[in-house]
This record gives structure tokens, C-alpha cells and sequence, in this order.
């Protein structure tokens, strides 16, 4: 009877080792799947950081990448384009600065906004006046035809140095500044093919020097005219560095009105102003 005991304990002790191994092979695989996508997943982005750091590498040495091969036509349309189109327009005004002699009163610079032209006074007006010289006149034709075929906004900018004006026709640098950007603003209109609506003109006094008003020479690179072409990422705006913004504040520099945000909020205050005048007697 014991030894039957023994043999049937034993018997029943089978069934529960295998249902313990079934429970105990299930854990082990559900761990060992868990483990292999553990493993994937890391590869898989082993793989990404090295293909970025491969690609990072060869785009800072120069060289050609997989990564933006094909790319569509758009993107190298964009930004890329309008540089190379700019560059060129800048060769051949370079070009032709050098033939007139002019390579140092008239000055080609790039920054943020655009590329800006920039001429000194004496290469377009007599002093303290805004009437272009007839040599004058014959350059900005020259540098419109440059122009012509560009699809970026263009604006003239007015400039003076800090010695003030007083005459009936100017009776200040304000004056004297937007004058000479709109006389320049019509020789382009009249003597290219820029459509109108691409152009713009603006004065800006003595606000906005380009050097310390501390010496004649100073001054005298200080009293110019630009032209700024507009990248086209900013449309008819532009971006205002700090440094800029902070001038304005110090030295109250003029807004530029004609760009239609300033003529909105020219509209609001305007009204703003009327309510306050008309609302008072309502209330009485």
C-alpha cells in the first residue's frame, strides 16, 4: 500500500512538473522577444545617428551627400537660386564700377535684409541739394538695366550726416534725405524696366549712420544713398537687428510709412484719436 502511495505521489507529481515547465518556457520566450526588440529598436537608431553623422560629416568637408539627391526641382529653385542670381548681379555691378572708377564712392555690401548699393553724395548731387547731376543720372541708368530682371523688391534709402539743414526747400535733414530717395526712385522708373510696384523710397535723416558723425570723412560716407534689394523671403519688410532697434529707440529714427503695416497702424491711431475727441460728449 505505501509503496503504491509512493508510485501514485509520484505519478501526480509528473502533470504538475510539466504545467510548472510550460509556465516557465512561456516567461523565458516572452523575455527573450522582449530582449531581440530592445536590440532592433537600438539598432535602428544607431543606424539613423550614424547615417546623420556620416551625412553631417561630408556636408561640412564639401562634398556631395545621398541624403539630398533627390530632392525636387522647388528646393533648388528657392533659396539657393535667388543667391546665385544675386551674386551675379553683384559681379557685373562690380564690373562696372570698376570701368566708371567709382569702386570707391559707390560701395556693394551684403547683409541680412538683401544686397544694399550704396552711394556716397558726390557721386550723384551737389552738396545740400537733392538734384541729381546729369553723370548721375547716367549711372543709375546704368546700374537699373543691372536690375531690371530681378523679381525682388527694391528700396531706396535716403541718408545725411548730423550737420543740420535749413532752407525753404529742406528745412531739414528729413527732408533732404527722402528727396534725394525719391528723385533716385523716379531716374529708375524712367531710365529701367523695374516695375513700379517692386520700388520703394524712404528717408531716414541723419538716424541711421553707417560711421561716428566725428570727421568730415565720416560725414561724407554718411551722406549716401542705397539701394537695397530685398531678399525675397522678406517681401517688401525687412529684419530689424537689435542693434538697429535699439538706435531707433535712442535717436528716434523715422518709421519707414510706406509699407502698408505702417499705414495700418497710422489708421488705428487715427481713429483711436477721433474716438477719443468724439466718445466724451456721447457720454455727456
Amino acid at each position: 500500500m505505501r509503496r503504491g502511495n509512493r508510485n501514485s505521489g509520484h505519478g501526480e507529481g509528473g502533470p504538475s512538473m510539466e504545467r510548472w515547465l510550460l509556465t516557465y518556457s512561456d516567461m523565458i520566450t516572452l523575455l527573450m522577444i522582449f530582449f531581440i526588440m530592445m536590440y532592433v529598436i537600438s539598432s535602428v537608431n544607431m543606424q539613423k545617428f550614424q547615417t546623420l553623422a556620416t551625412t553631417l560629416n561630408a556636408v561640412l568637408k564639401g562634398e556631395p551627400t545621398g541624403m539630398f539627391q533627390n530632392v525636387g526641382p522647388s528646393f533648388v529653385a528657392g533659396e539657393g537660386a535667388e543667391a546665385a542670381q544675386l551674386a551675379q548681379v553683384q559681379k557685373e555691378l562690380e564690373s562696372y564700377l570698376q570701368k566708371k572708377g567709382l569702386t570707391r564712392q559707390v560701395t556693394i555690401r551684403e547683409e541680412e535684409r538683401g544686397l544694399v548699393i550704396s552711394f556716397q553724395e558726390t557721386v550723384l548731387f551737389p552738396r545740400g541739394s537733392a538734384e541729381l547731376t546729369p553723370e548721375a543720372r547716367h549711372i543709375i541708368a546704368q546700374v537699373g538695366a543691372i536690375l531690371k530682371d530681378l523679381p525682388n523688391f527694391i528700396r531706396v534709402e535716403g541718408h545725411t550726416c548730423n550737420l543740420p539743414i535749413n532752407t525753404p526747400k529742406y528745412p531739414s535733414n528729413w527732408e533732404l534725405s527722402m528727396a534725394r530717395a525719391t528723385n533716385v526712385l523716379r531716374e529708375l522708373i524712367a531710365t529701367s524696366q523695374i516695375p513700379p510696384a517692386h520700388l520703394s523710397a524712404t528717408g531716414y535723416g541723419e538716424y541711421r549712420p553707417r560711421y561716428p558723425n566725428d570727421s568730415e570723412a565720416n560725414r561724407m560716407k554718411n551722406r549716401r544713398v542705397d539701394i537695397v534689394i530685398l531678399l525675397t523671403k522678406y517681401g517688401e519688410t525687412e529684419p530689424a537687428s537689435p542693434r538697429q532697434a535699439e538706435s531707433q529707440i535712442k535717436q528716434g529714427s523715422a518709421e519707414d510709412t510706406s509699407s502698408p503695416a505702417a499705414i495700418r497702424r497710422f489708421l488705428s491711431s487715427e481713429k483711436k484719436e477721433k474716438e477719443k475727441e468724439y466718445f466724451p460728449l456721447i457720454k455727456q
